[in-house]
This record gives structure tokens, C-alpha cells and sequence, in this order.
């Protein structure tokens, strides 16, 4: 059974967010400020950032998931809103789609992003 790719969308939101969490825990902030600096980075226009940061290190089978995501309906009225959305989902789909079924590549994004995360926390 294929999995769809909304559900690797889903999961990878998902994942994302504990990424940043557990990073901004690390920071001892308070709750404010982890607040502040989750939010920063899991949304829409951060996560479409950050895909325009790793599309160019996609292998062609990843660009074509992408794609594919990109392509996905959303619920969003405003095209330039909605343009972000889609590239987001297609981040997401990503972060999913690696944390199910390849690790490897998971843990080599997860530490090409991680740094991302600091350029604006610091």
C-alpha cells in the first residue's frame, strides 16, 4: 500500500516541529521565548525558505516527490500565500517521507537545517 503523500506531509509538520522545539529547549528560554522561537520557524513562509535552501541537494527522485506535493490542493485563498503553502507541504512531504523510509538522508537534511535554525535564534 503506497502511503499518500498528504500523510508524509502530515507527519514531516509534524517532525519539523519537534526538531524546533527540542532545539529551542535546549536554549533554556523561557516560555516565552520558546514560543516566539518555535513559531518563527514552523510555518509556512520558514518552511518554504528552507526548501528553496535544499531543493538544489534533492536527488531527482526527491525533486519529483516534491513536485508532486507542490501539487497538492490547498486551503489557502490568496496565491501568493497560497504559493508558500505549497512549497511548505512540499518540505513536509520531505521531512516525512525521509523519517519513514531512509534515516540516513533524514539525519543528513535534519543537519544541513539545524544550522538554519540558529542563523535566526542567535
Amino acid at each position: 500500500m503506497e502511503i499518500p503523500i498528504r500523510n508524509y506531509a502530515h507527519l514531516g509538520d509534524a517532525i519539523w516541529e519537534v526538531i524546533v522545539r527540542k532545539y529551542t529547549f535546549d536554549k533554556n528560554f523561557d516560555t516565552k521565548q520558546l514560543h516566539n522561537a518555535t513559531t518563527k520557524r514552523v510555518n509556512a513562509k520558514y518552511q518554504s525558505d528552507l526548501f528553496r535552501f535544499i531543493e538544489s541537494m534533492l536527488t531527482v527522485e526527491e525533486a519529483e516527490y516534491a513536485r508532486r506535493a507542490r501539487n497538492l490542493s490547498v486551503p489557502i485563498g490568496r496565491r501568493s500565500i497560497q504559493a508558500e503553502y505549497r512549497i511548505a507541504t512540499a518540505f513536509e512531504a520531505l521531512i516525512g517521507y525521509w523519517y519513514i523510509n531512509d534515516k540516513k538522508r533524514y539525519e543528513e537534511m535534519k543537519n544541513l537545517l539545524i544550522p538554519k535554525i540558529e542563523e535566526i535564534i542567535e
